[in-house]
């Protein structure tokens, strides 16, 4: 019978210890051996004390009174422990047990629970207080979520959309939580409308995956009446600031060469004189970046930056552009009329850009507003006064246009009251680092690499060409070099630089196109692609001059300059 009891007691996953009246011990089972790590054989017999250390049973035989739910260390782990005492017949004690059992995993368990609470807790105040709306389905695509900013879109609360299928609140178009569920992959940009109102909104959904096992799909939906309006918002600042606002400042000129200190120095004095400055230098090298820059080191820096380019505009729309019409002015005027360029640019500072590709007829109305400070519109016979500071720039000759009775000898005299040359880039070519890590951070942050440093090898390559296309050529060739970059890459080297597709010694023009390209294209996106990669190349050997470039391609300089805005040049 004892040893029936003994099997028992050994099979119990609580650790057990009984003393008799003396303190003897009479009891000790498998599981005790277990946590305290003696052998019963070495325990049963003697005094409790002298074997387990810190036990209360003495306590417990002296007292008679019960100890429940202790929690107390015992060698590497924590238990929790009820000792009582064992009463005969008459009440009175005969001994005392102890049954113990191992909380630590208990604890760890607790905790885990604990976090998870919490982090789940969290999820959901997150979830609550984002602005998308959020909605959740289960993998029979039954609603089992949403956020606060789900129903203010719809309209629908929980109790209308949990537990319904996932197209209750569709309006128009497919569901993207099914087609996530039948195929088990992410859905970007569906157009779709929902809820009560029929609002227009783009979904995106993508697969809840726990183990490998499709649980369900969670959806994002935005309002596109929301984005329309951000959109039309960000066009507009974009208009102004094109418009009305330098972006640039001395400090975002890079050049410590002599030649290029020469002409920021000589920018400076310029900015702070009222003086009419022309901007001289080669297509590429910077010229409007000293525009912007004079515009806002002088006092007129809060006042607008008007941004021409002559050449850009055709001839017959010009002169209403610089200087605006009256109402009725030509068929086709807009009714009250229009204001011009330079009225919009009253007080502040024009950039006439290309100023050598203006007719002599807008040549001499431009001779008027410089002599008169005013202007004339178009069907008007009203002068208006002005007060605009005029910055010129122009690659050309102006020199050989006046020669050649395509450029106004006195429009020359009076742009050219403070003339700044612009070097080339090959003959400040100590500058090319500097802006070579300038550029590298810039496409750092526009393509998401992070590119440190160049190798020697590459920047000897850099600095060994010529760089006919100037600044301009250089951040092109850089962007290019960036894209070969792996994510991963901390370093340009040679093998990310692109080959150099011309020889600068060579007649000849020649174009690489990648036969991937080519494949995935159709033929008038290949046509484009050649005819723009054709005209940059023929413009780079004319060192950007427009003129010789029209003239090789057999082409109007007008039609060259359709071309380079329609190809984005």
């Amino acid at each position: 019978m004892r040893r029936d009891i003994q099997k028992i007691l050994d099979s119990t996953h609580d650790a057990m210890i009984a003393v008799d009246s003396d303190g003897i011990v009479t009891i000790f089972n498998r599981s005790a051996e277990k946590l305290t790590g003696q052998k019963s054989a070495d325990v049963l017999g003697k005094k409790v004390e002298d074997v387990i250390e810190n036990t209360r049973l003495p306590i417990i035989l002296k007292t008679g009174k019960s100890e429940l739910n202790q929690q107390q260390p015992l060698n590497n782990i924590t238990i929790i422990t009820n000792r009582m005492p064992v009463l005969g017949d008459e009440g009175e004690i005969i001994g005392a047990i102890a049954v113990f059992r191992d909380i630590t995993e208990l604890i760890d368990l607790a905790e885990r629970i604990t976090d998870l609470s919490e982090v789940r807790e969290t999820l959901e105040a997150t979830i609550n207080a984002t602005q998308d709306a959020i909605s959740v389905v289960d993998s029979d695509g039954i609603g089992i979520l949403i956020n606060p900013a789900y129903t203010r879109m719809t309209g629908y609360t929980e109790n209308d959309v949990i537990g319904k299928d996932c197209t209750f609140d569709l309006a128009e178009g497919d569901s993207v939580h099914r087609e996530v569920i039948r195929t088990g992959k992410p859905v970007k940009g569906k157009r779709l409308k929902v809820g009560l109102m029929k609002k227009e909104v783009i979904a995106e959904a993508a697969p809840i995956i726990v183990k490998g096992i499709l649980k369900g799909s969670v959806a994002i939906i935005h309002d596109l009446t929301e984005i329309n309006e951000i959109y039309e918002r960000l066009d507009q600042a974009k208009q102004i600031i094109r418009n009305l606002e330098a972006k640039y400042t001395f400090e975002d000129i890079i050049g410590q060469s002599e030649i290029m200190i020469n002409a920021i120095e000589k920018a400076k004095i310029a900015a702070e004189t009222p003086a009419t400055v022309i901007i001289r230098g080669e297509s590429g090298t910077g010229k409007e970046l000293f525009a912007h820059a004079i515009h806002n080191a002088s006092n007129r820096r809060y006042s607008q930056f008007v941004r021409v380019n002559c050449a850009a505009i055709s001839e017959n729309l010009l002169e209403s552009e610089l200087f605006g019409y009256e109402e009725g002015a030509f068929t086709g005027a807009s009714k009250g009329g229009k204001i011009g360029l330079f009225e919009k640019a009253n007080g502040g500072t024009i950039f006439l850009d290309e100023i050598a590709e203006l007719s002599l007829n807008t040549q001499a109305k431009l001779l008027r507003v410089l002599q008169e400070k005013e202007i004339l519109k178009v069907g008007s016979n009203k002068p208006k006064s002005i007060d605009v500071r005029i910055i010129s720039a122009t690659n050309v000759d102006l020199e050989k246009a006046i020669t050649e009775k395509r450029f106004r000898q006195d429009l020359y005299y009076r742009l050219n009251v403070v003339p700044i040359d612009i070097p080339a880039l090959r003959k400040h070519k100590s500058d090319i680092p500097a802006l070579v890590k300038f550029l590298i951070n810039k496409y750092n942050q526009e393509y998401g690499r992070n590119v440190s440093d160049i190798s020697t090898a590459a920047m000897e390559r850099i600095m060994a060409y010529d760089w006919i296309g100037n600044v301009r050529e250089l951040e092109n060739f850089i962007g290019r070099s960036m894209i070969n970059i792996k994510m991963h890459e901390h370093l340009l080297t040679l093998s990310h630089l692109p080959s150099i597709l011309f020889s600068e010694n060579s007649a000849d023009i020649q174009l690489e196109v990648a036969p991937m390209e080519i494949s995935n294209a159709n033929l008038e996106a290949n046509i484009q692609m050649f005819e723009k990669a054709f005209i940059e190349k023929i413009l780079e050997k004319h060192k950007g001059s427009r003129e010789d470039a029209a003239k090789s391609l057999g082409i109007s300089l007008r039609t060259l300059y359709y071309k380079i805005k329609k190809l984005e040049l």
